[in-house]
């Protein structure tokens, strides 16, 4: 067995583990951190909306061998606007520029015409209306609102509301992180980056729901002995799960890493980016707050609860009161020695003590006259 299997193996039995509730606000105060960092960068860059979302032309030239960087100036120079250019696998190169009206748009393509040296007529040119990203917009909302009741309203009935609040919480850690990420990073919001949004939350959930069943199981019955709290259960209940959520977060990931880094970043094609960063971030996020953010929220919400208070007291009196016994056991115990007692006191001796040699020649023969 590998050396992870068997540290999963330990890791189940509870003979290792790692103290994740107790050092909760180091982890609070990451996420804390991240989310900040994230919300700035979204009010400060914004989002590079795409052109589904704001409007635009998109022109579609035929097979060419004016570079990416040549076109992005040609149209650059020709609108005055930001452009996206991308290289297609037919050797053509499909031309985005937002927030273009259709007088815009012709003159557009009778430059780009030029600048190519085609006829106007070999750039395919279409037009995309704000009113189109504003529906997509808004069906992503609901979509993500209604995601979000469904998902709040089976852990509620699955497990319990105090479970239902910390997964919708890691959800929504999950979504600044990944949007804040867009937004630093400045690539484009595509409905693909939507689909890869909601995809994420699913990932994020099945992980939370993984300890949160185990957290379940192990914790009936919990008031009714006095040897474990519940920030001690929920703790095993991580660490019992650990490699199994590493396991399929890495599975998960590497497919979405090749799409990035070798599709989007390698080979170029930038279409690839829309969906593979949403998925990429928002897996390593989903798999980070559903250990380190969901599950110590539910011990702290928890253990606010009376009977929990409670059952803290005993199990902390017990093993105090253990402590306590084993250090009084683990003393030396004998004959006491007093302090009293002067320290050249000589040692008793046992056995008939024995006559000093001058006593033994005086007595050593009865008395008597002498000859």
């Amino acid at each position: 067995m590998s050396k992870l299997g068997n540290l999963g193996a330990r890791l189940h039995r509870g003979e290792v583990s790692y103290d994740f509730i107790g050092h909760r606000k180091i982890w609070y105060g990451i996420s804390i951190l991240i989310t900040i960092t994230a919300i700035v960068g979204l009010a400060v860059r914004g989002l590079n909306m795409g052109i589904d979302f704001q409007g635009g032309a998109v022109f579609t030239t035929p097979k060419t061998s004016v570079s990416v960087s040549q076109a992005e100036e040609y149209a650059h120079d020709a609108s005055g606007h930001e452009v996206v250019v991308q290289k297609l696998g037919n050797g053509s190169l499909r031309i985005q520029i937002a927030g273009m009206d259709t007088q815009q748009s012709d003159k557009i393509q009778s430059a780009l015409a030029e600048d190519f040296k085609v006829d106007r007529d070999a750039i395919n040119a279409e037009l995309v209306g704000p009113s189109w990203g504003d529906q997509i917009a808004d069906k992503a909302w609901q979509g993500l609102a209604i995601f979000m009741v469904l998902v709040v309203i089976y852990l509620a009935i699955a497990f319990e509301w105090r479970m239902a609040a910390a997964a919708l919480v890691a959800l929504i850690h999950d979504i600044t992180i990944t949007v804040g990420i867009y937004a630093l990073v400045g690539f484009e919001v595509t409905p693909g980056t939507v689909i890869g949004l909601l995809t994420i939350l699913g990932y994020s959930l099945y992980d939370t729901v993984v300890v949160f069943d185990s957290l379940k199981e192990q914790t009936k019955d919990l008031t009714k002995q006095t040897r474990f709290t519940y920030s001690d259960v929920a703790n095993r209940s991580i660490n019992s799960t650990l490699v199994r959520s590493v396991n399929t977060t890495v599975v998960a990931l590497l497919p979405v890493a090749g799409l990035l880094f070798i599709g989007g970043g390698f080979l170029g094609a930038g279409t690839l980016n829309d969906i593979s960063l949403s998925l990429f971030v928002g897996l390593a996020a989903g798999a980070y707050s559903s250990i380190f953010i969901a599950t110590p929220l539910v011990a702290d919400l928890k253990e606010r609860e009376p009977q929990m208070k409670a059952l803290r007291k005993r199990v902390l009196a017990k093993r105090a009161q253990a402590s306590a016994d084993e250090d009084y056991y683990s003393r030396p115990h004998g004959d006491e020695v007093h302090d009293d007692e002067p320290e050249d006191h000589a040692a008793a001796v046992v056995g008939p003590r024995t006559q000093p040699a001058a006593r033994s020649r005086g007595r050593g023969r009865p008395s008597g006259k002498r000859r």
